[in-house]
């Protein structure tokens, strides 16, 4: 990896950054993934956790039982001689999406931004392939890479005081769906039945990963209450269309 781009800066007394200076790109998304890898099998003394993002990696360490000196050095071996071919495993999630109506008030505010019908907002958003880059905000929201900038809309002017679990939304060129119920100001265009995030499960609590690829496809309102009992059935596969 080229030095230059990359740099190692304390954040506090107990975090150190990483920062990748690259375009955001499914190749970046690699490189950073490749460097966690080797950071979890160097299993570092003091080492609690470390939280990937779209062009860094900020790793949180006791500095009782290893120096900023000595995590600066192992952080830079990392960052320096880590290999850039590590792929994620990763599975295509298939995401039903109820747009419109009720579920998507917003669906003619991204029509009339971008001057399209309400079913070409639908259309290209359902067209391209969806790379998971990380989560965060939410428990289990997913930060998705790839939408079109033909739909790309500016976030509300007032954020709502709650958003529903499952709501799909723009906000500027990138599109989300809402994990649990939230304030929040991107623009809702449809509803998912299904779960992103299960704090009952102690294993698989988060539906989606980095690395996972992420297709929307929509379905009508019987669908939608189809999906819902067969998620409460367990017996709805996310990698498979529902093909109504």
């Amino acid at each position: 990896m080229d030095k230059a781009n990359v740099s190692i800066k304390p954040i506090g007394d107990t975090a150190v950054k990483v920062q990748f200076h690259q375009a955001v790109s499914p190749s970046l998304n690699s490189k950073i993934n490749a460097f966690c890898r080797r950071l979890q099998e160097l299993e570092l003394d003091g080492v609690e956790e470390w939280v990937p993002a779209f062009d860094s990696v900020t790793i949180y360490y006791q500095p009782i039982q290893m120096r900023y000196a000595d995590i600066h050095k192992n952080l830079q071996y990392i960052a320096w001689t880590g290999g850039d071919d590590y792929v994620l495993p990763s599975r295509r999630i298939y995401v039903p999406v109820l747009y419109g109506g009720e579920q998507g008030p917003d669906l003619g505010r991204v029509a009339h931004h971008n001057e399209l019908s309400e079913n070409e907002v639908i259309t290209i958003h359902q067209q391209n392939d969806y790379l998971v880059y990380m989560l965060g905000f939410l428990p289990g929201f997913p930060y998705l890479g790839g939408m079109d900038r033909q739909i790309a809309t500016p976030r509300l002017n007032e954020p709502r005081k709650r958003i529903e679990a499952g709501s799909v939304g723009i906000a500027h060129a990138q599109t989300g769906i809402y994990p649990l119920p939230s304030p929040g100001g991107w623009n809702i265009i449809g509803k998912t039945p299904l779960k992103l995030f299960d704090q009952q499960e102690t294993k698989g609590a988060f539906l989606f990963h980095a690395g996972d690829r992420v297709q929307f496809y929509h379905i009508s309102t019987q669908a939608f209450a189809e999906i819902e009992r067969l998620i409460a059935d367990g017996t709805f596969n996310v990698e498979e269309k529902l093909m109504e």
